[in-house]
C-alpha cells in the first residue's frame, strides 16, 4: 500500500521540488541583485557619504540613509511583484491543494521573506560605509 501511494504522488512531488529548489535560487539571485545595486549606489557615493559625515552626520543617520534607499528599491519591487503575482497565479490554480490563488497568508509569508533578504542584502554595504573614514572619501578620486 506504501509502495501504490508514494507512486500515485511521485511525478507531484518531483515537480514540488523543482519548483522549490528554482525559487530558492531566484531568492539567492535577487538578493545578490539588490546587494549589487546598493554596492555600487554606495560605490559612485563614497564622496558623498565622506563630506556628510565631515559635516557631522552620525554614523547611523548615514547607516539608516542607505538602509532607507534599498528599502524604497526592495518596496518597489515587492508591490510590483506581488501584484503580477496576484494576477499569474490563476495560472497556477490546478497545482495548487488546500490553498487558494490568492492566499493572503501565503503572500503575507513571500513579502516578508523577500523584505528580510532585501535587507539584509542593504545592510552588508551600509555596514561598510560605516568604516570609511571622511578623509580618506573625501580624496576619493
Amino acid at each position: 500500500m506504501d509502495q501504490l501511494v508514494q507512486d500515485s504522488v511521485g511525478s507531484r512531488r518531483v515537480t514540488l521540488i523543482l519548483l522549490g529548489l528554482f525559487s530558492a535560487l531566484a531568492l539567492v539571485l535577487a538578493g545578490i541583485g539588490i546587494y549589487g545595486v546598493i554596492s555600487y549606489s554606495v560605490a559612485q557615493r563614497t564622496q558623498e557619504i565622506g563630506i556628510r559625515m565631515a559635516l557631522g552626520a552620525s554614523r547611523e543617520d548615514v547607516m539608516k540613509m542607505i538602509l532607507l534607499q534599498g528599502a524604497r528599491i526592495a518596496s518597489t519591487g515587492l508591490i510590483i511583484g506581488m501584484l503580477a503575482a496576484f494576477v499569474l497565479t490563476r495560472y497556477l490554480e490546478k497545482l495548487l491543494f488546500s490553498v487558494s490563488p490568492g492566499d493572503p497568508a501565503t503572500f503575507a509569508m513571500v513579502a516578508l521573506v523577500l523584505a528580510v533578504v532585501a535587507l539584509l542584502a542593504c545592510y552588508i554595504p551600509a555596514r561598510r560605509t560605516l568604516r570609511v573614514d571622511p578623509m580618506t572619501a573625501l580624496r576619493y578620486e
